[in-house]
């Protein structure tokens, strides 16, 4: 995750990660990226279900019921664990974690044991009373998925209205008081979509979007020639930086930022090195702290059925099952040589990752796209849009 509004509209210094406290417990949310002790925020997949069929589900969801999801006992004595673990966010997803009827219970005792818990949602089912309910329990951040602007995102929903249904759960949320943020992965087919998602923010004050990168996984990885190319994706960060800066200028700042492609800080850097030295430094040090890829060390995933994965996209690698064994103890077992690979995987990436300038700060990118494309999970990442030069090594 690169703050894009925090690099490059200088919203965040090094100072500030310097005063406070770097330990997960105690950042604040918008800081989070930079703890020291990186535990693990952990992305619950609370159900497999979901009312839309979206293009690029990596949980492959229909409209069914789907057999051995965790039952309630189960779930509980899993967020017990993960609070005395200390895990500091839990993000319930799904599917559609709305269709789940006991997500509110989930969501409120994850709150009352320490933790934050937002969620990720394609918003239609978010009515005045459930934004009501979410905000009582203390539910920290909603993020609403949209695909584009209403004709792309529908297609890319397969439900006409899904748009509208989305938007009509953005201002619920926002007259219940709740944190709410646009989540938009980024394609072929809906780049061009880029500047009226930023006039989408303006016009609904939204006070945050995460851009994501595409990841060939679930049904995504039958979508890999969708992705950018390179070249289009260097533009349309390019764009997406200019339109951060141009509202921050405007006086009408939002957070903004980038997911899924550590190359992001890289080229973030270099960008701000031609325009401002000073600033630029700063954000190298801002990268370094952040580290880059955090799959299988501060980052997680449990499904459904209770399988433990080092993020939502790495699903044939499953590190164990809670119904057997504690999270904290599959997390933090030593004798499972891809986990721990995994939480020193800088020594283990080949090609132009292991020979990279910015290894330290990117942390080989996604070991998901790797495997899907090159069948080797060490493998270079092709999503790396850096150039040799860019990444060749100073003398």
């Amino acid at each position: 995750m690169i703050g894009i509004s925090k690099s490059s509209c200088v919203t965040v210094g090094p100072s500030v990660t310097l005063r406070d406290s770097r330990d997960s417990g105690t950042l604040p949310s918008h800081l989070f990226q930079f703890s020291l002790d990186k535990k693990p925020v952990i992305v619950c997949n609370i159900t497999r279900r979901s009312k839309l069929r979206c293009v690029y589900s990596f949980a492959q969801s229909e409209d069914l019921s789907y057999e051995n999801e965790l039952e309630q006992k189960e779930s509980l004595a899993m967020i017990d664990d993960l609070a005395a673990f200390g895990v500091p966010v839990i993000l319930f997803s799904g599917g559609e974690p709305l269709v789940h009827p006991r997500l509110a219970e989930y969501a409120e005792y994850a709150v009352s044991k320490g933790m934050r818990a937002v969620i990720s949602t394609n918003g239609t089912l978010i009515t005045k009373e459930k934004a009501k309910t979410l905000k009582e329990i203390g539910l920290s951040y909603v993020g609403i998925s949209l695909d584009g602007l209403e004709a792309t995102h529908d297609l890319f929903r397969g439900m006409k209205g899904a748009y509208q249904k989305a938007l009509t759960g953005i201002r619920n949320c926002q007259e219940a008081g709740i944190k709410v943020g646009l989540r938009f992965t980024i394609n072929k087919r809906n780049v061009t979509e880029i500047p009226g998602i930023f006039d989408l923010l303006e016009r609904m004050n939204i006070p945050r979007a995460c851009f994501y990168h595409l990841v060939y996984s679930g049904r995504g990885s039958s979508i890999a020639n969708e992705d950018l190319s390179h070249e289009e994706t260097r533009k349309a960060l390019d764009l997406i930086m200019a339109l951060t800066k141009d509202l921050h200028d405007r006086n009408h700042p939002k957070e903004i930022l980038t997911v899924d492609n550590h190359a992001d800080g890289p080229y973030l850097y270099l960008k701000l090195l031609k325009e401002d030295p000073e600033r630029a430094a700063e954000v190298l040090e801002l990268l370094q702290k952040n580290e880059g890829n955090n799959s299988g060390r501060g980052f997680g995933c449990i499904s459904w059925d209770g399988e433990v994965y080092p993020d939502q996209f790495s699903r044939d690698k499953s590190l164990g099952n809670i119904r057997k064994r504690p999270f904290s103890e599959i997390w933090m077992d030593e004798t499972n040589e891809y986990l721990m690979k995994l939480k020193k995987k800088k020594l283990y990436v080949k090609g132009r990752c292991a020979d990279c300038r910015w290894l330290d700060i990117c942390a080989g990118n996604f070991r998901a796209r790797a495997e899907s494309i090159a069948g080797d999970p060490w493998d270079t990442d092709p999503a790396c849009f850096l150039t040799d030069q860019e990444i060749k090594k100073e003398d």
